[in-house]
C-alpha cells in the first residue's frame, strides 16, 4: 500500500504533462531557459569583469526588469484583448534577436558597458509583454483546470532546473572560452520554444476583453486586483519579497569575488545551489493535489527565506554558503510559486491577464528597484550588511502575512467553493 501511494504521488507530479500543448511548452521552455540562465550569469560576470562595480551590477538588474514595473499593467490589458499564444510567439522571436545582438558584440570584442545596459533594457521591454501572456496562458495549455496548480509548480521546477544547470555550464564556459559562447547558446535555445509554440493547437479559453476603452479596461483590472483583499495581500507580500529578498542574486558576483575570493566557477556553483533548492521546492509543490494549505506554506517559506538570508550574510565560508543557498532557493521558490498558484486560482478568467500583469509588476517590476537599491547600499555599507538588512525585512514581511492570513480566508473560501475547488467544510485548511 505505501508503495502504491508513492507511485501515485510521483504520477501526480507530472499530471499536467498529459496535456499535449503543455507538454510541448514544457519541453521547449526547459531548453530555452537553460540558455536564459547562461546569459544571465554571463551578463553579470561580464559587467563585473569590465567595471568591478557593485553599483553597475545593480544598474543591469534594474534595466533588465524595470520596464515590467511601468508597462506590465498596460500589457495586461493587451493580454486580455489579444491571443496570449500569439503574443508569446512574438516575444520569443524578439528575445532571440536580442541575444544575437549580445553575441555579436561580445564575440567581436566591441562590447561596452552602455551596450549591455541598452540591451538589458530591450530585454526588459520584451519581458513586460511576455510575462503576463506567459503567466496567464498556462491555463489555456492544460486540458483539466484542476491541474493548474501542478502546471504552475512544474513551471517553477522547469525554471529552477534550468537555474541548476545553466549557471554551472556558463561558469565553466566563461572560464574556458569567454562570455560570448553563453550568449550564442542562449540565442539558439529560443528555437526550441518557438518550435513548440508553432506546433501547439491552442483553443483559447480566455474571454477576450471587448471594451473599446483601454483606460476603462485598465481601471477595471486595477479595481478588481486591489479591491479583493486576498489577491491584494498576496501581491503586496510578493512585492516586498521581490524588492528586498531577491536582490541577493544580483549581488552574488560581487559576493563571490569580494567576500569568497572566487571566480566564475564558484559563482556558477552558488547559483546552481540556489537552483537545486528551488527545484526541490517546485517538485514538492507539484506533488500537492490541492490549494489547501498554501497560505500556511507561504507563511513558513517567507519566514525561513528571511532567516536564511540572515545566515548567508553572517557565515562567509564557501561550503556553508552553498548549503544556505540551497535552502534559500527552496524557500524563495516555494513562496513565489505558492503565491502564483493562489492568485491564478482566485482570479476571474476574464481578468486573468490583468491580474497576472500586476503579479509580474510585483515580481519583476519591484525587483529592479530592489537591485538598484541593493547595489547602491552595498557600495556604502558592504555586501554582507546589505544582505543582512534584506533578510531582516523579509522576515518581518513573513510575520505580517502570518498575522493577517486568518482574515483572508473569509474572502477566498467563497471563491474556491464557487469554482468547485474545495467543499465548504475545508475552510480551516485553505
Amino acid at each position: 500500500m505505501p508503495l502504491s501511494m508513492n507511485f501515485g504521488k510521483i504520477h501526480h507530479i507530472f499530471s499536467s504533462l498529459q496535456s499535449r500543448n503543455y507538454r510541448l511548452y514544457f519541453i521547449g521552455q526547459s531548453i530555452s531557459l537553460i540558455g536564459t540562465w547562461m546569459q544571465s550569469l554571463a551578463m553579470s560576470w561580464l559587467v563585473y569583469r569590465l567595471t568591478g562595480s557593485v553599483f553597475l551590477l545593480g544598474v543591469i538588474g534594474f534595466t533588465s526588469q524595470a520596464p515590467s514595473f511601468v508597462l506590465s499593467p498596460f500589457a495586461g490589458v493587451f493580454t486580455d484583448r489579444f491571443s496570449r499564444h500569439r503574443i508569446m510567439l512574438i516575444t520569443q522571436v524578439l528575445f532571440m534577436l536580442q541575444a544575437l545582438m549580445m553575441t555579436a558584440l561580445v564575440m567581436t570584442h566591441t562590447v561596452d558597458v552602455w551596450h549591455i545596459v541598452a540591451l538589458s533594457l530591450v530585454f526588459g521591454l520584451i519581458t513586460a509583454f511576455d510575462a503576463p501572456a506567459r503567466q496567464s496562458m498556462v491555463i489555456d495549455l492544460i486540458d483539466n483546470p484542476e491541474n493548474l496548480g501542478n502546471a504552475i509548480a512544474l513551471n517553477s521546477a522547469m525554471f529552477n532546473g534550468a537555474r541548476l544547470f545553466g549557471p554551472a555550464i556558463a561558469g565553466i564556459l566563461i572560464a574556458v572560452v569567454g562570455e560570448g559562447m553563453c550568449f550564442l547558446i542562449n540565442a539558439l535555445s529560443y528555437f526550441s520554444v518557438i518550435y513548440a509554440l508553432v506546433k501547439m493547437k491552442v483553443r483559447t479559453k480566455q474571454k477576450i476583453l471587448k471594451t473599446e476603452n483601454f483606460k476603462e479596461g485598465f481601471m477595471d483590472g486595477a479595481r478588481y486586483t486591489f479591491g479583493f483583499p486576498p489577491i491584494r495581500s498576496l501581491l503586496l507580500l510578493l512585492a516586498v519579497l521581490s524588492l528586498v529578498g531577491l536582490p541577493y542574486l544580483t549581488l552574488l558576483p560581487a559576493y563571490t569575488g569580494g567576500v569568497l575570493k572566487g571566480g566564475s566557477n564558484i559563482l556558477g556553483f552558488l547559483m546552481s545551489a540556489t537552483g537545486a533548492g528551488a527545484l526541490l521546492g517546485a517538485i514538492y509543490l507539484a506533488s500537492r493535489k490541492s490549494v489547501l494549505g498554501l497560505g500556511k506554506i507561504i507563511v513558513f517559506s517567507s519566514l525561513f527565506f528571511g532567516l536564511f538570508l540572515i545566515g548567508f550574510s553572517l557565515l562567509n565560508i564557501l561550503w556553508i554558503s552553498l548549503i544556505i543557498m540551497f535552502f534559500t532557493g527552496l524557500c524563495m521558490i516555494v513562496s513565489i510559486a505558492s503565491i502564483n498558484t493562489l492568485v491564478q486560482t482566485l482570479a476571474d478568467e476574464d481578468k486573468r491577464g490583468r491580474v497576472m500583469s500586476f503579479y509580474a509588476m510585483a515580481l519583476m517590476g519591484m525587483n529592479p528597484i530592489g537591485n538598484l537599491c541593493a547595489g547602491s547600499i552595498a557600495s556604502i555599507i558592504g555586501i554582507s550588511h546589505t544582505v543582512l538588512l534584506s533578510g531582516i525585512i523579509t522576515l518581518l514581511a513573513g510575520i505580517w502575512f502570518a498575522r493577517i492570513r486568518p482574515s483572508l480566508k473569509i474572502y477566498s473560501h467563497p471563491v474556491f467553493v464557487r469554482k468547485g475547488i474545495i467543499p465548504k467544510n475545508e475552510i480551516n485548511k485553505s
